[in-house]
């Protein structure tokens, strides 16, 4: 929409095919995206994912010296260390740039990014970020720094999912309208996109509709304790919620919103069969 020649690729082919537009070409293969010396973003599902596809498609050789790598994955801060290092190694600047927004946000460029990395490839790419959303976070010079400050941002969603569907499963089980709850809650404190927002999922049971599956949802709570005991901290509540995350994958809710974890929380008060 801004003006740029944008190439894609997808490991589902038929998703990128659906983006294309003017300006923007699907391409059978990763190295195709690449224009050297250009700018690069990813945005993968997980480490497994994102080694993967650095690792078997010569893209950093490719995208070459002075290219820049933006990683909007949330990853674990070891293996954005892992590929900052390789990025050097090879000429490229690895930026780690994890978004804040779920796909609805993003459509608006309603999202935040936040950055860390090399402060030269940051002032390069920050006008672009800029254009794409509303906030720029910049952590650092160091990549992990930024997979660590969202691990934890997505621990502190994990935690208020959770807080809110215990609390409307007893509000209803106690014979009160949860609608009426809902509204009272997000017009007092809790104000705020992340209550108004998965607050509403929850009351309407929307979980089939995934704009953020849980079986991502149980990788991200578990990355925030991995993340924890790698500086000797420990996570109680996070311990709750990578028991209630998998849980729910294994009862076969994986691929629905990551909110659907409510499903169970609504069996144990006695709300579903």
């Amino acid at each position: 929409a801004d003006g740029h020649e944008v190439r894609v690729w997808n490991r589902t082919a038929s998703k990128a095919a659906a983006v294309a537009t003017s300006g923007v070409t699907p391409c059978a293969d990763p190295a195709e995206v690449i224009e050297p010396g250009g700018v690069l973003i990813s945005c993968l599902a997980d480490d497994a994912a994102l080694d993967a596809v650095l690792a078997t498609n010569g893209l950093l050789e490719r995208l070459g010296k002075g290219g820049v790598h933006l990683s909007m994955s949330t990853i674990s801060a070891a293996c954005a260390t892992r590929h900052a290092v390789r990025h050097e190694a090879c000429g490229v600047h690895y930026l780690a740039v994890p978004i804040l927004g779920r796909p609805e946000a993003v459509k608006a460029r309603m999202q935040s990014f936040l950055v860390a990395g090399a402060s030269a490839a940051k002032a390069r790419v920050t006008p672009l970020l800029e254009s794409l959303g509303r906030k720029v976070f910049d952590f650092g010079d160091e990549a992990r720094a930024a997979n660590v400050a969202k691990i934890n941002f997505n621990f502190l969603i994990a935690a208020a999912v959770e807080s809110m569907a215990e609390a409307f499963s007893v509000v209803e089980k106690s014979g009160l309208d949860a609608q009426a709850f809902y509204e009272m809650v997000v017009g007092t404190a809790f104000a705020c996109p992340l209550y108004e927002g998965y607050g509403r999922i929850l009351v309407d049971r929307a979980w089939d509709d995934a704009g953020f599956r849980l079986l991502l949802g149980l990788k991200d709570v578990r990355l925030a304790a991995e993340t924890a005991a790698d500086c000797g901290a420990r996570m109680q509540l996070g311990e709750l919620l990578e028991a209630r995350f998998g849980d729910a994958v294994a009862r076969g809710l994986g691929d629905k919103d990551w909110t659907a974890v409510a499903v169970d929380i609504r069996r144990e008060a006695g709300l579903e069969s």
